[in-house]
């Protein structure tokens, strides 16, 4: 292959590269948009001063032995969310978050973006918190779309956080070498 073939082949790379790279850009923008802002959004949770993320409050005794038993502080918490938050909403227990340092338990309910925090050893209710992490989360992996849609074992997650992540693969190799690609010809061309 003569030199000139090379160079011609070179150029044609980088021109499918580009149009490549521009083209998944193009159809994938907003996408990248709403990634990058919960991005940082999630990156600066802890630091938003409970705006994001709610302070983790602190309860009355770190030994568990003084705690009450599981079973009563989930009734306690699915009752004060029937009393103080809705009877309308379903207190179902997503999880609980269990807080021995702090001597808490967060409460995260199923089907909103509730959560609570209660005393381990007391019961007591420390805080009401709005999770507004959980639907950024769920926006950044796009799960949103699972929970709304009714989807089954995440289907639409899967498929938005692989053709997310090949596009970033494909973004990352097309963008050396739109950065490489001409670097090399250029040296290429100077050393014949």
């Amino acid at each position: 292959m003569t030199k000139n073939n090379r160079r011609q082949q070179q150029a044609k790379v980088i021109r499918i590269f580009r149009k490549i790279h521009r083209t998944t850009g193009a159809l994938l923008f907003f996408f990248f948009l709403f990634i990058s802002i919960t991005g940082l959004l999630l990156g600066w949770k802890k630091n938003s001063n409970g705006l994001i993320l709610a302070k983790t409050e602190k309860g009355t005794s770190t030994e568990l032995m003084d705690w009450l038993p599981l079973e009563t502080l989930k009734q306690n918490a699915q009752k004060i969310f029937r009393d103080s938050i809705s009877t309308e909403l379903s207190p179902e227990i997503d999880r609980i978050d269990v807080r021995p340092d702090k001597g808490i338990l967060k409460f995260k309910f199923v089907d909103n973006y509730y959560g609570i925090q209660l005393d381990g050893a007391t019961g007591n209710l420390l805080k009401i918190e709005r999770r507004r992490s959980d639907f950024i989360e769920q926006v950044h992996d796009g799960s949103i779309l699972d929970r709304y849609l009714g989807t089954s074992d995440g289907q639409i997650k899967l498929f938005y956080t692989t053709v997310m992540g090949l596009a970033l693969l494909v973004f990352t190799i097309t963008g050396f070498w739109l950065w490489y690609g001409p670097k090399r010809m250029k040296r290429i061309a100077k050393n014949s």
